[in-house]
């Protein structure tokens, strides 16, 4: 499926006479006030959805008008009503428009005086039906290149929600050496504020700048999106009480004042229903019915229950004691979801299988499956790796040391710490709670910048689910191919461990997955660039996955 600059221009109205999806059927008015940011829907029930927008232009606070109807003229209205805003949530706009009807599409809008927004078109979850589709995209860095994989989801055909697993914005500054600016300065795509964001005002803007993308905004307006964040759109690697990017003693202030700026700017900008009263900000695990088809359980593993991440520098010691940071990493008492969160998910899983609910969907931030390191020196072979290790710089390899060190042995480590790895006993815990419930459960994951197709088994060798991982929206693929092209990074650890059926870290895209009585499809969508505008979508590889009475099949290549 191939798709184009000017295609792109026509979905947004901004060539073409006439108002579509995503387009503003006003032209913005002498007032000043403007809708610069588009509209989104998110967190539908059978009966309610979020509506979002974002006023520009208002000096002082003011009323906007929303209008949710059954037609295109907005002649059945729906749902009406007003939402006062001002600077105190930067202008944003975020209604829960309630008594809907069950399983249809809507249309909405916002009216500022006499400026009327761009158009987004939404669903309510269905009572029962025959299918869900769902497309999955996770970490979206905007200086590393266009947002084609959104692109390619606002021209779906049928899509019943969009589901971010996390890393929406990113942190990062417009340095030489930043994140993803090496794109970034070639395509004109420098972060705003260009510094690293750690004030309320700081998130404000990145969010800003990402709803400003014209790819970002038609995938909003195509469908309703189920979001969590995950890490960067705090600060890289965080957990309850810190981050491995954030330093109080290079100006970056307080962790807990940090993370609350950036709650509070994730939830003004996003179109997600917040955590309710007396609940910490940081509580958004929740879930979504699908009618008798699925259930999608969104969990939050970065802030809720996460214990501080272990890292081989730092624990494994300057003489590596391999036996003891293998006991770190067992460590019962490590957690990631936290028990409030862990009895909500018992509770959550137990109701949908008794409710006669087909699948049970976890949405999930980080790669669950077992996956140890590559085993360097069986892939490369002694005589290769030698003569690599010699022209290396110095920093590539002690990584380089490391990773032989830590994979290339009998009982090799974890390759991500940061990962479900680095967690096992609370994997196990989960695996409990899934097992007990009899569920048919599919994870979804992202964080990894590549796509997965993984079974799931616990300690016994049983299994109890199958992961999808998706790679990236632009977020940077293949980052060891700078120094070890020939290592093939993905397919390495395919076949170092028996979880992974298969993986692949050299496209970026979404996976579209699809839920019937019989089976769970995913495929791994894919777009050829994010160099340019113009870009080509595929279908790189198809699973499939068949229910049973009491958990779901193994996972195979279709």
């Amino acid at each position: 499926m191939a798709f184009n600059r000017r295609r792109a221009l026509l979905g947004l109205g901004i060539l073409g006479a006439s108002p579509a999806l995503g387009a503003s059927a006003v032209a913005p008015a002498p007032t000043g006030l403007r809708f610069e940011h588009g509209v989104a829907s998110g967190d539908p029930l059978s009966d309610r959805v979020i509506l979002w927008t974002r006023i520009t232009g208002a000096q002082d606070s003011l009323t906007v008008n929303w209008q949710i109807a059954r037609d295109e003229a907005f002649t059945d209205l729906a749902a009406s009503g007003a939402f006062t805003t001002g600077p105190n949530r930067d202008y944003t706009v975020k209604i829960d428009a309630q008594g809907l009807e069950a399983g249809r599409d809507y249309l909405y809008r916002f009216i500022a005086g006499n400026v009327t927004s761009p158009i987004g078109r939404t669903r309510t979850l269905p009572r029962t039906t025959k299918k869900v589709t769902l497309a999955v995209v996770s970490c979206s860095l905007h200086p590393n290149g266009y947002f084609n994989a959104y692109r390619a989801i606002a021209d779906l055909d049928s899509v019943d929600a969009v589901v971010h697993l996390g890393d929406y914005i990113y942190e990062y500054g417009a340095g030489l050496t930043d994140y993803g600016m090496g794109n970034g300065r070639m395509l004109n795509r420098t972060p705003e504020p260009p510094r690293e964001i750690v004030s309320l005002s700081d998130y404000r803007a990145r969010h800003a700048q990402y709803k400003a993308d014209p790819d970002l905004q038609a995938a909003h307006a195509r469908a309703p999106w189920i979001c969590v964040y995950d890490d960067h759109e705090i600060a890289n690697d965080c957990w309850t009480t810190g981050a491995e990017n954030h330093d109080p003693d290079e100006g970056e202030g307080d962790f807990f004042a940090r993370k609350a700026a950036a709650l509070k700017a994730y939830a003004e900008w996003m179109p997600i229903r917040e955590a309710a009263p007396g609940r910490l900000a940081e509580s958004i695990y929740r879930s979504f019915r699908f009618g008798d088809m699925a259930e999608l359980i969104m969990t939050e593993t970065r802030l809720v229950g996460r214990t501080k991440q272990l890292d081989y520098d730092a624990d494994l010691g300057a003489v590596p004691d391999f036996d003891a940071m293998r006991a770190k990493i067992n460590d019962a008492a490590r957690e990631l979801l936290g028990p409030d969160q862990r009895a909500w998910l018992a509770n959550t899983l137990t109701a949908s299988v008794r409710s006669g609910v087909r699948w049970q969907v976890l949405g999930n931030q980080v790669v669950m499956t077992r996956t140890n390191g590559p085993d360097v020196m069986t892939a490369l072979g002694p005589d290769n790796v030698a003569t690599i290790r010699n022209v290396l710089p110095e920093q590539p390899r002690r990584i380089l040391d490391a990773m032989i060190g830590l994979f290339s042995r009998s009982d090799p480590f974890p390759w991500n710490l940061d990962a479900w790895d680095g967690y096992p006993a609370e994997r196990e815990r989960l695996y409990g709670l899934i097992r007990d419930a009899g569920a048919r459960t599919v994870v979804i994951s992202g964080d990894s910048h590549a796509a997965w197709a993984n079974q799931l088994h616990d300690a016994s060798g049983q299994q109890v689910a199958v992961e999808l991982g998706v790679t990236s929206v632009t977020s940077p693929t293949r980052w060891l191919d700078s120094w070890l092209p020939d290592l093939h990074l993905a397919q390495a650890l395919a076949d170092s461990n028996a979880e992974i059926i298969a993986s692949d870290d050299g496209h970026n895209g979404f996976v579209r997955l699809t839920l019937t009585d019989e089976a769970m499809t995913g495929e791994w969508m894919a777009v050829d660039t994010i160099l340019s505008r113009d870009f080509k979508l595929s279908v790189r590889k198809t699973f499939e996955a068949r229910a049973f009475d009491t958990g779901v099949g193994p996972l195979r290549e279709i």
